[in-house]
């Protein structure tokens, strides 16, 4: 206590003085505080301190301690209040406080309803692989993820091996394509061509094909959020098959263990009809991602050629079974087939060498029985013509495929029969035969003058027969070289076959004979139904040949499945199409002549101004020499169409004399003129608004086109404009 501020008597300051002399500092024990026990409600009182003997000079004080004695800062509250936080610090009044807390020491009461005996029974190793593989699925989706983004094959392949997860190798394909399918098609081709990377090397077969049996069955899952899978999944499937890392008999089997209403068995069926059933499914499935569109058939052969050349020279078997693999054309291999015999008849002393490559290549799968058996059915059917070159090629060709067959890598009753003694060639074919050489010279000489004088000119020298089977010959000649070749060859093609005026009948043998060559054609060129196809309709367009002889293509080509009923499926189809004309004539770049065609309207606006000039004088050989001129044979039924309506609306037949010279000089066909006829027997009712005896008019004339034979007897009409056939509606 500080007494400097001279407020205390002198007195005091004697008494507080001998108070300090006499208090001794050992004498006090230090305060002692009993632990509390945590369920006691209050702590027990310290004891008192002990009194510290009186000094005798120390006055009497009140209490345990004197009224100025130091230790009164040592006392301690007797409250029974607790210093520490209520509710041991877990809220107050109106709170959870601690009841949710959990004791350290809490155990699992297997009588708790909630209690899961899986998390106290669980089997270590069992959990174990539940956690590795859940590990396993987050690193595969990572390594699909950056293969989206680089497109580097041997990094995630290298990756993939790290994983060192065999068994879960089936989750990687399926999660590859699952990602895929949700994606463009470039990541589609991406994950098709790291499958077929991946396939055997680092994945196990079984696995590729448990992969895909997860996929099938989860289509209904994937569905939700891929509306499109039941196509994209079959598709996924069906490249599976054509790229060998799926069995095609997985369809069958995985069928079978499916729900009958499931959309797994609708990816199946799908993938079996819709792209394995049909012609050349190996090309279009391998195209249809946009894969191989960098590689023509022409890269292929050249690569094999080479390969084979190399094999002969080194003999190492294994560099040549890479280099067929690393092709990537499991489809085409009947290609490798076919060359290496070629090669063996004609360097005998490689025949042996070969043969033990194309014998280690079927043995070992890479070139599977189907593509063997391929390759050596197109020796048969090519034998004549390599007979030129090699005199004893049936013979040659007859012990390779003893050699094969004995070996049994060649199942010879899979194969034509072939004779060793060949056919006789007639005179004609000997003619034939140096007609098609002259021929390929003369069209080769058109694709790059252009002149068709100069094509008809040869022609008439050597043909000068007019043989209708060589015509037939030049027509397939012709087209076969324009489908191996752009659009310029192709339209100038369509242009000559319309310029020759060959007949009816020699152009039909001619499509007849590139239908049933096909499929051979279909092995370079595998749009061959779409090509030919226009070709056919074009040939419709251009007059060459009337709609009545599509159907005597087709008598000729009647298998329901072959190329040439679905050549005449689609070219019907573009025909029926809406100004399937103009379409058809533009398919090239070309309007039916070296420059562009015209526009429907500038077309119609012409046929208009001809008419009128016409009429109002002019000479009929100008107006048919302006109708040529428009070079759009397909669209004279609008010629017919106005010439009728101003017949009739004006009751002048000065233009019904324009017709009857057009129909005379062929200029305007039986085709056309019904077209024509038909238009304006739709448009009656209209027409009847400012002409109103339209109908008795139109029924006149259509009596008179019929006996001056524009029409056939069968055409008619309704009442009501609608075009009835036989008189029926």
């Amino acid at each position: 206590m500080d007494f400097s501020d001279g407020f205390v008597s002198k007195e005091h300051l004697e008494l507080h003085r001998s108070a300090s002399e006499s208090a001794d500092p050992l004498s006090v024990s230090p305060l002692h505080i009993s632990p509390r026990s945590p369920r006691s409600p209050r702590s027990p009182k310290s004891p008192k301190t002990p009194k510290s003997p009186k000094s005798p000079r120390s006055p009497k004080m009140q209490g345990k301690h004197g009224k100025g004695s130091p230790l009164k800062q040592d006392r301690h509250s007797h409250s029974s209040v607790d210093g520490r936080p209520k509710k041991g610090g877990c809220g107050g009044k109106g709170t959870w406080g601690g009841l949710l807390d959990t004791d350290e020491n809490d155990v699992l009461d297997p009588n708790d309803p909630n209690f899961n005996s899986s998390e106290e029974c669980e089997n270590p190793i069992a959990k174990k692989e539940r956690v590795d593989f859940e590990e396993y699925k987050k690193k595969a989706t990572i390594i699909v993820e950056e293969y989206f983004t680089t497109d580097d094959i041997t990094s995630t392949a290298n990756e993939f091996r790290e994983l060192d997860r065999p068994n879960y190798s089936y989750y990687f394909v399926k999660k590859l394509v699952s990602k895929a399918m949700d994606r463009h098609d470039k990541e589609k081709e991406m994950a098709a061509v790291l499958l077929s990377a991946l396939y055997a090397e680092f994945i196990d077969p079984p696995q590729v094909y448990k992969g895909f049996c997860k996929l099938v069955e989860c289509a209904d899952d994937l569905i939700v959020d891929i509306p499109d899978t039941v196509d994209v999944l079959a598709l996924f499937i069906a490249r599976a098959v054509v790229d060998d890392i799926l069995p095609p008999a997985f369809l069958k089997k995985e069928m079978n263990y499916l729900p009958k209403d499931s959309k797994g068995v609708e990816v199946l069926k799908r993938a079996d009809k819709g792209y394995l059933a049909a012609p050349l499914h190996a090309e279009i499935i391998e195209r249809r991602w946009g894969g191989s569109k960098k590689r023509t058939v022409e890269d292929v052969k050249a690569k094999i050629n080479n390969l084979l050349i190399e094999y002969v020279v080194s003999g190492d078997k294994k560099e040549a079974c890479r280099c067929i693999k690393d092709l990537k054309v499991p489809f085409f291999h009947h290609e490798i087939v076919k060359r290496a015999l070629v090669m063996a008849m004609e360097r005998r002393q490689a025949e042996g060498r070969l043969l033990d490559l194309l014998k280690e290549a079927a043995e070992e799968g890479l070139i599977n029985s189907s593509q063997v058996s391929k390759g050596f059915g197109r020796m048969i059917d090519y034998v004549d013509d390599l007979s030129l070159d090699i005199p004893n090629a049936r013979g040659i060709l007859q012990s390779l495929i003893s050699k094969a067959a004995s070996e049994g890598w060649l199942c010879a009753s899979s194969l034509k029969s072939l004779s060793l003694e060949p056919e006789k060639r007639s005179l004609e074919d000997s003619v034939a035969r140096i007609f098609k050489t002259k021929a390929q010279s003369i069209i080769q000489e058109y694709f790059l003058s252009g002149d068709i004088l100069e094509v008809n000119s040869c022609l008439e020298s050597e043909n000068s027969t007019y043989s209708s089977e060589l015509n037939a010959i030049f027509v397939k000649r012709l087209i076969t070289l324009a489908m191996d070749r752009k659009n310029r060859e192709k339209e100038m093609a369509s242009v000559l076959l319309s310029s020759l005026c060959f007949p009816a009948d020699d152009v039909v043998n001619g499509f007849v004979m590139l239908i049933e060559s096909a499929d051979d054609t279909a092995l370079d060129n595998p749009v061959v139904v779409e090509d030919l196809a226009m070709f056919l309709a074009r040939s419709v367009v251009d007059e060459v040949l009337a709609p009545q002889h599509l159907e005597e293509i087709g008598s000729q080509c009647a298998a329901p499945e072959s190329i040439g009923s679905k050549v005449l499926k689609m070219a019907k189809s573009l025909l029926k199409a809406r100004l399937s004309g103009e379409r058809i004539l533009r398919c090239w770049g070309g309007g039916g002549s070296s420059r562009p065609g015209w526009a429907v309207e500038d077309v119609k606006d012409k046929i208009g101004k001809l008419l009128e000039e016409f009429e109002s004088g002019g000479g009929v050989r100008e107006a048919c020499r302006c109708m040529k001129e428009l070079g759009m044979p397909f669209f004279n039924h609008e010629v017919v169409k106005k010439a009728l309506v101003a017949i009739m609306e004006k009751k002048n037949e000065r233009l019904w004399i324009l017709l009857e010279e057009c129909f005379g000089s062929g200029l305007i066909t039986m085709n056309q003129m019904t077209k024509g006829f038909g238009r304006v027997a739709e448009s009656l009712e209209d027409l009847a608004l400012d002409v109103p005896d339209v109908q008795k008019q139109f029924t006149r004339y259509v009596e008179r086109a019929k006996n001056a034979g524009w029409l056939d007897s069968s055409f008619s009409f309704s009442k009501s404009g609608h075009i009835t056939e036989n008189g029926t509606g």
